[in-house]
This record gives C-alpha cells, sequence and structure tokens, in this order.
C-alpha cells in the first residue's frame, strides 16, 4: 500500500480522499489555488502546496505545477478526484512517465473511453448494445442534416469529448439542428480542445442506471450493483439512488452481466462505471464510461459497506481484488441528493460567504460536504458544495429520511437548490418510482408554469 500520496482536487471529493487515506495511515498532500487557501481540504491534508491563481488554468489543470509538486513532496501515487485532470489521458501519461502511479485505469483506456465516438465502436464490439447514430464524427451543418435525417428526429447532437452535458442539445427538426451544430461545436472546442460532434437517437422517457465497477490487474472485474441517476436538470444529475427502482431482477442481471464483460474486453482496472438509458420498452443501451470515481459513488458505499475509495488505493497499488461477486450484497437503500450553490429560480451560481449552515445529524445521514459557516463560495469552480446521503432498510424508509433531512439543512448567506431538492423528493410521483430523465421538465417545471 502507498504510504503517501497527493490530491489533484479540491472540495468535497478532496475531503472525501483525505478521509480513508487516515484511516489507512496513508499520509496526504493537498494542492489549492490562491481562491482556496482557506479550504477545508488544505487544513486536513498532512500537507499543502500552493498551486496558483484561482482560474483552474492556473491551478488544478496545470499537470505540470502538480508533477512538480508530487515529485517534491516524494509522494507515490496521485489521486485526481473526478472533474479537472481526472480522465485526462495525458496527465495519466506524465504521472507514468515521472514514476508516480496514477489511480485510475491506464491512459489508453482513459483515451478510448474519452473519445465518444471510438467508445461507442468498443463497446459494441464487446456486446453491449448502442444507441442508433452516426459512427464517425459530423463535420458540417449539412452532414448533421443528412445523417439526422436517416437517424430519424429527434436527435441528440454531442461532443465526442468531455462530458458534463457540455455541446449536448436536443434537436427536433433540421433547423434546429443548423442552429444548434456551430454554437456546440464552438463550446466543445472551447472546453474540450476537440470539436468533433456526433449524433444519437434522442430516447425520451428513459431512465438512466449506471453500473459500479472495480477491476484489478489480473483482469477480475465484480459490479457492486445499479444506481439510477434519471432525476438531472439539463444532463445534470440532481438525486441518485441505489439499488435503481423499479428494475427487474432479470433487467438487473443483464446490465451488470453486459458492463463486467465490457469492462474485461477492454483491459479496464480500477474503479469505473458504465452508463446506459433504459428505454420504457426495457432495451438497454450504453450512454459513456467513466473512467474514475462518480460523484455518487457514497449510495453503492452504503448499500455494499465498501469504501469504493480504499479499493482504488488498493487496486492501485498492485493489490489483487480478492472480492467475488457472490460474497457481495446489496442491503437497503441510499438516496444522495446534490447542494449547489445557485439560485433555484434562475440556476445560476450564487457564490458568496455562507453566514449560517446548519447539517441535520442522524446515524442515517451522511454528509460529503467541504465547506461551513463563513467559507466563501469561489465563483470560480463547479457550483456543487455539499452532498447529503441517507439510508434506510427499504426505498420508502429512505425517501422518508431524506425529506427529513433536507427540510432540517439550512444555508443562508448563499442562494442554494434546497428548495428543489425538496419539491422532487416530496413529490407522489418519486415516491411511486415513476423516475425518468424528463423527471424535473414534466413534474416540476410544468407543474409550476
Amino acid at each position: 500500500m502507498f504510504t503517501k500520496i497527493l490530491i489533484a482536487n479540491r472540495g468535497e471529493i478532496a475531503v472525501r480522499v483525505i478521509r480513508t487515506c487516515r484511516r489507512l495511515g496513508i499520509k496526504t498532500v493537498a494542492v489549492y489555488s490562491e481562491a482556496d487557501r482557506t479550504a477545508a481540504h488544505v487544513f486536513l491534508a498532512d500537507e499543502a502546496y500552493l498551486l496558483g491563481a484561482a482560474p483552474v488554468s492556473e491551478s488544478y489543470v496545470n499537470s505540470e505545477k502538480l508533477i512538480s509538486i508530487a515529485k517534491a513532496a516524494n509522494v507515490e501515487a496521485i489521486h485526481p478526484g473526478y472533474g479537472f485532470l481526472s480522465e485526462q489521458a495525458p496527465f495519466a501519461s506524465r504521472c507514468q512517465e515521472e514514476g508516480l502511479v496514477f489511480i485510475g485505469p491506464s491512459p489508453d483506456v482513459i483515451a478510448l473511453m474519452g473519445d465518444k465516438i471510438a467508445a461507442r465502436k468498443a463497446i459494441e464490439a464487446a456486446g453491449f448494445p448502442v444507441i442508433p447514430g452516426t459512427k464517425e464524427a459530423v463535420i458540417s451543418e449539412e452532414e448533421a442534416v443528412d445523417a439526422a435525417s436517416e437517424i430519424g428526429f429527434p436527435v441528440m447532437l454531442k461532443a465526442a469529448a468531455g462530458g458534463g452535458g457540455i455541446g449536448m442539445e436536443l434537436v427536433y427538426n433540421p433547423l434546429q439542428l443548423k442552429q444548434a451544430f456551430e454554437a456546440n461545436r464552438q463550446r466543445a472546442s472551447r472546453f474540450f480542445k476537440n470539436g468533433e460532434m456526433f449524433l444519437e437517437k434522442a430516447l425520451e422517457g428513459t431512465r438512466h442506471i449506471e453500473i459500479q465497477l472495480l477491476a484489478d490487474h489480473d483482469g477480475h472485474v465484480i459490479h457492486l450493483f445499479e444506481r439510477d441517476c434519471s432525476i438531472q436538470r439539463r444532463h445534470q444529475k440532481v438525486i441518485e439512488e441505489a439499488p435503481a427502482a423499479s428494475i427487474s431482477g432479470p433487467l438487473r442481471e443483464k446490465i451488470a452481466e453486459l458492463a463486467v464483460t465490457a469492462a474485461k474486453q477492454l483491459g479496464y482496472t480500477n474503479a469505473g462505471t458504465i452508463e446506459c438509458l433504459v428505454d420504457q420498452e426495457q432495451n438497454v443501451y450504453f450512454l459513456e464510461m467513466n473512467t474514475r470515481l462518480q460523484v455518487e459513488h457514497p449510495v453503492t458505499e452504503e448499500v455494499t459497506g465498501l469504501d469504493l475509495v480504499e479499493w482504488q488505493l488498493r487496486i492501485a497499488a498492485g493489490e489483487k481484488l480478492h472480492l467475488r461477486q457472490e460474497e457481495i450484497a446489496c442491503t437497503g437503500h441510499a438516496l444522495e441528493a446534490r447542494i449547489y450553490a445557485e439560485d433555484p429560480e434562475t440556476f445560476l451560481p450564487s457564490p458568496g460567504k455562507i453566514t449560517r449552515m446548519l447539517q441535520p445529524q442522524e446515524p442515517y445521514i451522511r454528509h460529503e460536504c467541504a465547506v461551513s459557516e463563513g467559507s466563501v463560495v469561489s465563483p470560480f469552480y463547479d457550483p456543487m458544495i455539499a452532498k447529503i446521503v441517507v439510508n434506510g432498510s427499504s426505498r420508502l424508509e429512505a425517501i422518508e429520511r431524506m425529506k427529513y433531512a433536507l427540510r432540517r439543512y439550512q444555508i443562508e448567506g448563499i442562494k442554494t437548490n434546497l428548495p428543489l431538492l425538496r419539491k422532487i423528493i416530496n413529490h407522489d410521483e418519486f415516491s411511486a418510482g415513476n423516475v425518468t430523465t424528463n423527471f424535473i421538465t414534466e413534474h416540476i417545471d410544468n407543474e409550476e408554469s
């Protein structure tokens, strides 16, 4: 096992990794920007080093500065968290070149899964169904319209690189597609340095289901069951749960088997997640593979009793995955709600100082949070400031506990999406398990208009 690692991230995920490292006796090195001088992860780590100015380009994605600090601090490995450099193959390669272990899969696999067009081909070759779409990038508006006409509107225009809903737009007709194409291509180029676009048939009213995987360097792959991440706003997840509601036993087994088989054929190592869509006829389609720890990983930990960060570390250190599939049980139910510093009406970021913060404390409530009363939420980074996780013996019990937790959760000084989270969790259709990726549009936005 490692004795010292650097965490190339900030916020709640940096705090999360530090917590597991402390339990395992691993020393941690934090990095921070000028805006994060007083951040929680800076004080919780054993050592902390200034990266640079607040903008991410001058701090958290400055790969050479990160590697320089890692070598100066004599760490053995780098944990990338999620976001920033976590799915950047060149960074993983640079770590290897400098004799540092990148806590994640190989650079080749990261690169393959990071190219959504290449990923579709590889996954389809492994036997996982893919959504009907273009097999190559579309390079012009005219080509996109021709391809969409063949696929059949509506279609989803997507960036071949990156994620997070960037460069992604649902279009219903040729005119919309022409209007959307160049704007999304430029946005993808700006964010990902890759403006390639492709099209997929738009599947509406689907469930967003994902399978958590662990894989060691000997080819042993297991799944840790599924999560339902259907509650989304503008392709961004808001509430996640494990296990998925209203998924039959045979379908659950089918998705897991497809995911494990694909991971084996890819030669995947460490923790990863295969995301898919399930339509109303229970057809399963590959969506993407995330080659990192997911934001929503705590719900899987709650129902399996496993520490995913610990297993990331163990596998990266060369340990064998001694867990056997039949030994892993899914017990109870867990829900996670993401708390964003944003206006609940406009959804614009709401940076500023938190003047009051009250978090409910119960044995069944887990907080993943790196802010507190007096913290300043910076405008430079993702507005997610905390996650609240609850567990229960059943889905209905977990929902009741989440209702209580969200009702008691208070943040003042900035605006947050807590009102939206309360509306979702209190909705009868959510309690009934009738959740799709259109849930917020159909049951929250439409009912308020």
